[in-house]
């Protein structure tokens, strides 16, 4: 089925409120803080409480790939990990016939920072589409996975270990390399909080041979040397959070020769990629994921 994109448009909201907006997402403030300070923006019998529910995602309409779709197989799957928390659980995602040559490329989706949602659940669907064997790990599993509630999500995800948590998605990224019909050849791809773990990973597992973070933290630079793989990365231009480190990350990318290409998305907001919310650009993000594709295509096959 096809997504419907989001009734509303970052383009209706003040730029104060979308700041707020990503303040409480990010954990910067809590509910109440959001709504206080949203309270001056609600106008024309429009609340701060109407604004929250307006900005926050709505999974059902955006649904592109069905979890019954006949072409696609997914499956729960847990493991260990021997360095994070005992053990990994995610959503295993692959082509319902595979091609000829018996095997193909693996992508690890990593969720925002409310652990594996249905919008997550949906683009580790559409990579299996486009033949590629996703696997989509979630943080929360420890403390017994996604609640089904963003705001419970939210909450959950501020009390995770988060060396532990790395440790999990490098375990992921092993572990995946290895999965039955896999050619051997490893791509990342994350997304705001997953962005950085994408980053992340690029400095902690060699074997990684291409990554793409959307709008995420940038690792330590210290680290950046050590990137083997080649880097795609995404940006909106409205994202003074993220931006703001990325000069000093660039620096580190041309010292240590490692092989990148970055994108800023001109009149975008942080989430832009996010179909489930007002924040989604349709445009930019058709863009972004023809590259992210096209790039996973030319790196990881053959």
């Amino acid at each position: 089925m096809a997504g419907t994109p989001p009734k509303h448009t970052a383009r209706d909201f003040p730029p104060e409120v979308l700041r707020l907006f990503d303040q409480y997402v990010h954990g910067a403030i809590d509910r109440r803080g959001f709504l206080d300070g949203a309270a001056r923006f609600a106008v024309g019998g429009v609340t701060a409480a109407t604004l929250l529910e307006a900005l926050s995602p709505k999974f059902a309409q955006a649904q592109q790939v069905a979890p019954n779709d006949a072409r696609i197989k997914g499956e729960r799957v847990e493991f260990e990990s021997p360095r994070g928390y005992a053990k990994v659980g995610g959503y295993l995602v692959r082509p319902a016939s595979m091609p000829g040559t018996g095997t193909l490329p693996t992508v690890l989706v990593v969720h925002e920072n409310r652990g594996l949602n249905p919008h997550i659940e949906d683009i580790t669907r559409r990579l299996a589409l486009d033949n590629f064997i996703a696997f989509a790990p979630d943080a929360l599993f420890p403390l017994g996975g996604y609640p089904g509630d963003e705001d419970k999500a939210r909450e959950l995800f501020a009390k995770l270990d988060q060396a532990k948590t790395q440790e999990d998605f490098v375990a992921s990224a092993t572990w995946l390399r290895g999965v039955s019909g896999a050619n051997g050849k490893l791509g990342a791809v994350g997304f705001c909080w997953g962005g950085g773990v994408a980053n992340m990973l690029a400095t902690r597992v060699p074997e990684l041979v291409a990554a793409v973070p959307f709008y995420g933290n940038a690792p330590a630079l210290d680290q950046v040397g050590a990137i083997k793989a080649q880097l795609l990365l995404m940006f909106a231009e409205n994202d003074e959070r993220i931006n703001g480190a990325w000069p000093s990350y660039e620096a580190a990318l041309k010292a240590g020769k490692v092989r990148y290409e970055a994108f800023k998305y001109p009149g975008t907001q942080h989430g832009f990629n996010n179909d489930t919310t007002p924040r989604y650009d349709a445009n930019a993000a058709k863009q972004a994921w023809q590259r992210t594709l096209a790039f996973f295509n030319k790196t990881l096959r053959g």
